[in-house]
């Protein structure tokens, strides 16, 4: 029996290639491509249509976008709403139809008459007045009774302080612009930017290639394209030093708390992988650095976490987020920028790096066998300019990131000099404590903001 030395760490193995499939690939004149990826061992079909259009600002029109949504998908001119959703039902799929695509899920025997389906629905949608009013009115509704939610309050302040009104995320909706929308502007809309231009049509399972191309080529060969100049996008910028933008609610029983900056960051950029690693270190898992502080020592909170989304049009952003009670509202902030600076200055344990590479890799393998994953993933290394081994070499990339590159992107893109700290709370309980806030010496200087991010 071989003895083995226990208190030697093994040497790790080679990490494991990932083979997502190669999609074999067929476009149309009309500018769709098609991906087929096959996978045989489930008779079932995800099929994903993707637009790659660039945000555009709808100004007057901000919410058609939203009411396009709800009335997606429900029959075409040709099949109405109740036989079409009956038929969905009967091929037992999982259908949805949005202004920047499609998704579904489908026994292998039933493909052909739900992509026939998805065409049908998605090119010829049945836009009616009357499912027009009742999707204005929910929506309208919806903007009444969030009107005092913090959640609400947070998500739209966040992106009009983050971006401003000039850029498409910044954008936010009103009842008078839902209210003031016709269905030729529903029309007009869907039919500018439902276009093959730049449009994506995976396919991923249990199907017959040439049978795939041929009937996308018989449902989506007729699909028109829509040809107009994009006007560009305004650029946002990083405040200049961290601040604090509080917007008191005085209904709010907790404060909402997001800590953010932009970032300029693609997917194809060096730093990705190592920013994957080290977010999951800061805030990004439970055993974090944020989550430990906030939650398990001080118990101001259920969760804290910290994400980062970057953007192919514009630039993207990083954000902490998390509630804590009113009487811990000042002190909370003060220990997340503790460990911002944390991560920043001094280098993590072999441990914890370790920890946040199998935390990460764990969550990527699970997610490789779900099929709109690799739907997703073909269509990422497209649209995003990633080299074609991109997945395949993931686990690599992210074995090889070093407690150097952690504290190197921590610095580059985790801004502790030009935060924007967001607070919704009640302003008779947290105002003056927000208000002398001091962190490495400094006082952090406060803007107040109304529920729609414009400076009070």
């Amino acid at each position: 029996m071989t003895h083995i030395d226990r208190s030697i760490q093994p040497t790790p193995g080679a990490a494991p290639i990932i083979n997502l499939g190669t999609p074999i690939t067929h476009s149309l004149p009309n500018g769709l491509t098609l991906l087929i990826v096959g996978n045989h061992q489930l008779p079932q079909v995800g099929i994903r249509l993707s637009l790659d259009e660039c945000p555009e600002l709808e100004k007057e029109k901000k919410g058609i976008s939203d009411l396009i949504s709800l009335m997606a998908g429900n029959g075409s001119t040709s099949i109405n709403k109740d036989d079409f959703n009956e038929e969905i039902d009967y091929l037992a799929a999982t259908l949805s139809i949005a202004p920047n695509g499609a998704y579904a899920q489908v026994l292998s025997k039933y493909f052909p008459r739900v992509l026939a389906l998805i065409a049908d629905a998605a090119l010829h949608p049945n836009f009616t007045e009357e499912d027009m009013e009742k999707e204005k009115a929910r929506i309208i509704q919806s903007i009444r009774a969030n009107e005092s939610n913090a959640e609400v309050i947070m998500k739209r302040v966040r992106q009009t302080l983050r971006y401003s009104t000039a850029h498409p995320y910044g954008e936010y909706i009103t009842e008078a612009q839902i209210a003031a929308l016709t269905l030729d502007d529903v029309t007009n809309y869907y039919r500018k930017r439902f276009v093959p231009n730049n449009a994506y049509l995976v396919v991923t399972g249990d199907v017959n290639p040439e049978e795939v191309i041929t009937l996308v080529n018989e449902h989506f060969a007729d699909w028109q394209p829509y040809s107009e100049e994009t006007p560009a996008l305004y650029i946002p910028k990083n405040v200049s030093e961290t601040q604090i933008n509080f917007i008191d609610l005085p209904s709010a029983v907790q404060s909402e708390i997001q800590v953010t900056n932009l970032i300029d960051l693609k997917m194809s950029h060096p730093d990705y992988f190592p920013l994957l690693v080290a977010n999951s270190i800061l805030g990004g898992d439970f055993g974090s650095y944020i989550n430990m502080n906030l939650r398990e020592e001080h118990g101001y909170t259920y969760g804290a976490f910290s994400t980062f989304k970057t953007d192919k049009w514009t630039k993207g952003s990083f954000s902490i987020k998390t509630k804590v009670g009113n009487a811990v509202t000042a002190p909370a902030i003060v220990e997340i920028l503790k460990e911002v600076k944390r991560i920043q200055t001094t280098i993590v344990s072999e441990e914890k790096l370790a920890q946040a590479k199998a935390q990460y890799l764990g969550q990527f393998v699970l997610a490789t066998e779900r099929p709109q994953t690799i739907a997703n993933y073909a269509i990422n290394i497209k649209v995003r300019n990633l080299p074609e081994d991109f997945y395949k070499n993931y686990i690599a990339k992210i074995n090889a990131v070093t407690k150097e590159d952690v504290q190197r992107v921590a610095n580059s893109y985790f801004l502790l000099k030009n935060f924007r700290i967001i607070i919704v709370g009640k302003g008779s309980d947290i105002a003056n404590e927000l208000k002398n806030i001091n962190f490495d010496g400094k006082k952090i200087p406060m803007k107040e903001f109304d529920n729609y991010g414009n400076e009070k």
